[in-house]
């Protein structure tokens, strides 16, 4: 696997109009409706493309109690996902607005267009359009009646982050295989963005980073995205940037086995918080077999080693759906 984003995952206050938005209206297949495997009472919605390929996951977990993100630096701002082409982002635009989606209309950032708008609880997510040396035949998106194949989400193209000190979080990236790029600046103002690129013409993603001096520290919080995964090809190179972790005396949170990839979380010298994961691992194809528009009739997916906490699980979050009516 080439530098790529695995994943991308958002906290959000209410599981069900997180699903509703993501899988009604934006129309993304559902993955897996699972749990946060380091806390069983909460609910983790996995979305993906239709092939459930890494670079196309958007993951959410619902935190019912807490602040709202605040917005700051050192933090993981906005999504940046990809549509086949600029016709598609006069689409969305249209289609925001019988949605009753807050979006910021058509604008131009790095030379391309891109459309900016918010999912539930503020969450910061953008469109762009695929680049000319992309070819729609290399992404499988998941056909729905409401959203057109020709203007249907293809994946992940690139993640905004804003830092303190960019070259700390550049030096990190080159060191998992992306590549510099350019600068440019943020939009019509003087903030640097440096960004990075894996150089994949297949799956062609890219990190902007923001360099943010001025403002204050952000508040992570709901409506925020938790973390960014990074993906790297097996065990062996998860193992092997586990040990330079260790050799920077970098903490870390040691290998873990989600089962569906291995994984480890540590905070780059940002903060951000950063997972490094495998490839996908096993993965029962039921997961994925309900598309079912209604959040209630989805069965809910364990890992095989909390099957014999089923019950208890799910009368748990059955309550926190009550307490949430």
């Amino acid at each position: 696997m080439s530098a790529r984003i695995h994943h991308i995952s958002i906290v959000n206050r209410f599981i069900r109009p997180t699903f509703d938005f993501y899988h009604n209206i934006l129309g993304l297949k559902l993955l897996m409706k699972t749990i946060n495997q380091d806390d069983h009472t909460m609910y983790h919605l996995f979305f993906s493309d239709n092939h459930h390929r890494v670079g196309t996951e958007l993951t959410f977990f619902e935190v019912q109690e807490g602040n709202n993100q605040f917005f700051g630096t050192n933090t993981i701002e906005r999504t940046i996902l990809k549509v086949p082409s600029e016709a598609s982002l006069h689409f969305w635009e249209i289609y925001f607005e019988t949605q009753g989606v807050c979006h910021y209309g058509i604008e131009s950032f790095s030379g391309r267009p891109i459309l900016r708008f918010e999912g539930p609880d503020a969450t910061q997510l953008a469109l762009v359009p695929l680049r000319e040396f992309e070819d729609i035949d290399d992404y499988f998106p998941y056909v729905t009646d409401q959203i057109p194949t020709e203007h249907a989400i293809l994946g992940i193209d690139a993640i905004q982050l804003r830092v303190q000190y960019s070259d700390a979080t550049e030096r990190e990236l080159l060191s998992l295989g992306w590549q510099h790029k350019e600068y440019v600046n943020f939009f019509s103002g003087h903030q640097r963005v440096t960004i990075l690129e894996n150089q994949d013409t297949q799956f062609y993603q890219e990190v902007q980073i923001i360099q943010d001096r001025e403002n204050p520290i952000a508040v992570e919080g709901i409506g925020g995205v938790h973390h960014v995964a990074f993906g790297v090809e097996n065990k062996s190179d998860l193992q092997r940037i586990d040990k330079q972790l260790q050799e920077r005396n970098f903490i870390n949170s040691g290998i873990k086995d989600r089962e569906f990839f291995e994984s480890l979380y540590y905070r780059d010298p940002n903060q951000l918080l950063i997972e490094i994961a495998t490839g996908e691992g096993n993965l029962d194809a039921k997961a994925y077999e309900n598309q079912s528009p209604r959040f209630e009739e989805i069965p809910l997916f364990l890992p095989q080693y909390l099957n014999f906490i089923r019950e208890q699980v799910e009368q748990q979050l059955a309550n926190q759906i009550h307490d949430e009516e």
